[in-house]
């Protein structure tokens, strides 16, 4: 009977600790990579323990910094905003295997502006 219950124990144990499972710690750090389009420069986001994400976007063309707020889930699904107040967008995906990548736009300075962006966690 003890064996038994060694067997089941060691079983649930297995079962139950599936590395698969979805879950925000795997994303929590600084990340950070460039963005091109019709503006270009680099990009840093830090990934707190709630999803909650800040960072910035500096422009090498106009020489100016973006502020970007958002959130992530658990997935590593990012939606953010560009601008205090949102002037635009920064979206995609971050993934365990610590590389990121989306579409960003951004209506300041005007005319709008949009490309995609790419990076790792650091």
């Amino acid at each position: 009977m003890k064996k038994l219950f060694l067997l089941l124990f060691t079983a649930f144990l297995f079962i139950g600790c599936s590395s698969d499972d979805d879950t925000i710690y795997d994303y929590i750090g600084t990340w950070s990579g460039k963005y091109t389009g019709s503006d270009d420069g680099t990009w840093n986001l830090v990934v707190a323990s709630d999803g909650k994400v800040t960072g910035t976007m500096h422009s090498t063309v106009n020489d100016e910094n973006y502020n970007i707020s958002g959130n992530l889930t658990d997935t590593g699904d990012l939606t953010a905003v560009i601008g205090l107040p949102d002037d635009g967008e920064f979206k995609g995906t971050l993934s365990r295997e610590k590389k990121g990548n989306g579409n960003w736009s951004n209506a300041v300075p005007t005319p709008a502006r949009y490309g995609t962006w790419t990076g790792d966690k650091k």
